[in-house]
C-alpha cells in the first residue's frame, strides 16, 4: 500500500507523533492505521520504560485556580533536562493534567494515570504521557500534586515555573483586598521558604533538636548556666522568627511581621480577622 502524506497526517492527528515516526510505523504495518496508531503506542511504552530509571531533576510547577478564589490544584511534573521542560510538548502535559485535576477529584498520582486521558479518546493519562516521553526523549514523571479548598486559595508561580506556591487565607472571604494579601503572601512563601504556618506547628523533636545545638554552642562561651539559658530563649525566638510565616518580617514592609500585615489588612475590611491556614511550596529538584 502506498503511504501518502495525507494518511501520514491522519495518524499524526489521531497520535500527535512525530511525521517521521507515523511514517514509520506505516510502512511497518502496511498502511493499516489502527495497526499503526497500536504501533506508536507500543513504541511510547517501550520508550517509557527504557527511560524510566533516568533522573528527573528538571521540569515545572503549574497552578489552577478556581475563579471563585474557593478551590486550586499545584501540580509538579519532573524531567531530565531544562531544555525538555520547555518544549510544546512537555509544557501542553503540564497544562493539561493541571485543568484535569481541577475538574475531576482525584486523591494521587496513581489515580491520575488510570484516568480517561480529557483530550485524547481511547487513551488514558499514562498512554498521554508515554507519547510525550516519546516524543520528548526523556524520561518524564509526574512527581505530586496538591488540591485546596476554602475560604480563599490563591497561587504564585515563580522563575520560569521552577517554584510553585499556594496558600490558604481564611477570614476576608474573596475580596480584593483579601486577594491581594494572599497573593503577597503566596510570594513570600516562594522567597523565604518558611516551614510552617505558625510555631505550633513545628515539631516537638525538631524544636529540642534546635535547642540541643544553641545550648551546646552556648556552653562553649564559658557563661553562667542562666545566662545559657537566656541565650539558648534567644536564639530559639529567632530560629521561630525565621521559619514560621506569620513571625516573618513581611518582604514588602521590613516595618511589619506578617501578623502585623494581616491585623492591618483585616482592619481595612471592616474588622475581619486574616489567618494563613495552610502553604504548599514545590520547588523543581528539590
Amino acid at each position: 500500500m502506498e503511504i501518502t502524506a495525507e494518511l501520514v497526517k491522519t495518524l499524526r492527528n489521531q497520535t500527535d507523533a512525530g511525521m517521521m515516526n507515523c511514517k514509520k510505523a506505516l510502512k511497518e504495518t502496511g498502511g493499516d492505521l489502527e495497526a499503526a496508531v497500536a504501533y506508536l503506542r507500543q513504541k511510547g511504552l517501550a520508550v517509557a520504560s527504557k527511560r524510566a530509571d533516568r533522573v528527573t531533576s528538571e521540569g515545572a510547577v503549574w497552578a489552577s485556580i478556581a475563579p471563585d478564589q474557593k478551590s486550586g490544584i499545584l501540580l509538579e511534573v519532573n524531567c531530565e533536562t531544562d531544555f525538555v521542560a520547555k518544549t510544546p510538548a512537555f509544557v501542553e502535559l503540564g497544562a493539561r493534567l493541571t485543568e484535569h485535576l481541577a475538574a475531576v477529584a482525584l486523591e494521587s498520582v496513581e489515580e491520575l494515570l488510570t484516568q480517561p486521558c480529557p483530550h485524547r479518546a481511547g487513551l488514558t493519562v499514562t498512554d498521554y504521557l508515554n507519547e510525550v516521553i516519546a516524543k520528548t526523549g526523556e524520561a518524564i514523571r509526574i512527581r505530586h500534586f496538591t488540591r485546596y479548598q476554602g475560604d480563599l486559595v490563591t497561587a504564585y508561580i515563580h522563575h520560569s515555573g521552577k517554584i510553585g506556591v499556594m496558600l490558604e487565607l481564611s477570614g476576608g472571604g474573596a475580596v480584593p483586598g483579601a486577594l491581594a494579601a494572599a497573593k503577597d503572601l503566596a510570594m513570600q512563601v516562594a522567597a523565604t521558604i518558611p516551614a510552617a504556618v505558625g510555631r505550633e506547628e513545628i515539631s516537638p523533636e525538631l524544636i529540642a533538636e534546635e535547642k540541643a545545638i544553641y545550648a551546646a554552642q552556648a556552653q562553649e562561651s564559658g557563661k553562667p548556666e542562666q545566662i545559657i539559658e537566656k541565650m539558648v530563649t534567644g536564639r530559639l525566638e529567632k530560629f521561630f522568627k525565621e521559619v514560621c510565616l506569620v513571625e516573618q518580617t513581611f518582604v514588602k514592609n521590613p516595618d511589619l511581621t506578617v501578623t502585623q500585615f494581616l491585623k492591618e489588612v483585616g482592619a481595612s475590611l471592616g474588622g475581619k480577622e486574616l489567618k494563613v491556614k495552610r502553604f504548599i511550596r514545590y520547588q523543581v529538584g528539590a
